[in-house]
């Protein structure tokens, strides 16, 4: 099984996840910028994050193996916060970096007038750039905010399959699959999906736009989720095809639209002397 996990929060895991992810399939990734989960206070903290992003965190993944891409975006807890906001001005140069496949996280948080904004502001950003799109969907009022983001997307001139709508759900994939967007799903614990819901919305709605991910971050989650699923696939008949649909070709195809995508084999670990800045993956080099 090869697993392309559309949606992974890694500078929230461990190295041993890492390991974990590549023993299962895991061969590529991508890594949405998002909310650390304590309020930034300054542009400045945006711009280290996304820096790590682009840099150390790929160098991280490519010593197990893995090819690490990201998207960069404001995301929409932080469209709040006058702060946070000026970042919008720095996000183009970053928007033109090697291993930056979306604009993303963008969407709704609590569906405010300044996340409308930003929402709207960062559309216009893909279309500049010629970039696909990955929104998140707020966790309260998610159908709200589904109707909401197809409206958003439908104004912004973005043509509807470079658009992936996430974290969906019983309740807001009808409309997602009927606009022609890509279905998101995060098979997460207690917040989200299962893979026991996810088998049944892909006996309902088929493989065709799907993306499943882990959406692994410094919660409760799990990076094995992808492959979990795959399994679950598996045991209710699907083919080893349509999981390899699933959990490669349609990441693949969704986030190809940037024309970045790097997913030649990696050997991991091949010279413990590898650095990134003067940092090794091993902390203090030597054998592993």
């Amino acid at each position: 099984m090869r697993i392309f996990d559309p949606h992974v929060h890694m500078t929230s895991r461990t190295t041993d996840d890492y390991e974990a992810m590549r023993a299962a399939g895991v061969r590529a990734l991508v890594e949405p910028a998002f909310w650390l989960g304590q309020p930034r206070t300054s542009v400045g903290s945006f711009t280290d994050y996304f820096d790590a992003l682009i840099g150390w965190e790929r160098f991280r993944a490519a010593q197990f193996g893995i090819r690490h891409h990201c998207t960069i975006a404001l995301n929409p807890k932080e469209a709040n916060d006058p702060r946070c906001t000026p970042v919008l001005d720095v996000l183009p140069r970053y928007l033109e970096k090697d291993g930056v496949v979306a604009v993303g996280e963008i969407g709704f948080d609590s569906m405010t007038p300044e996340e409308d904004e930003a929402f709207a502001r960062q559309l216009q950003l893909a279309v500049e750039h010629d970039l696909p799109a990955l929104v998140h969907t707020p966790h309260r009022d998610k159908a709200a905010g589904t109707r909401r983001t197809l409206d958003l997307v439908k104004e912004s001139g973005l043509p509807v399959e470079r658009v992936a709508v996430d974290h969906l759900n019983e309740t807001t994939v009808r409309a997602v699959a009927d606009s022609g967007a890509w279905m998101g799903f995060s098979i997460y614990p207690d917040t989200k999906m299962d893979e026991h819901r996810m088998v049944a919305l892909l006996k309902e709605y088929g493989t065709e736009r799907v993306l499943v991910n882990s959406a692994a971050d410094w919660g409760r989650s799990d990076p094995l989720k992808t492959h979990k699923t795959g399994l679950a696939m598996l045991e209710a008949g699907f083919s080893e095809s349509d999981v390899d649909d699933v959990l490669w070709r349609n990441p693949v195809e969704f986030y190809g639209q940037s024309g970045r995508l790097l997913l030649d084999d990696l050997p991991g670990f091949t010279a413990s002397s590898d650095t990134f800045s003067g940092n090794s993956v091993l902390r203090g080099g030597g054998d592993r």
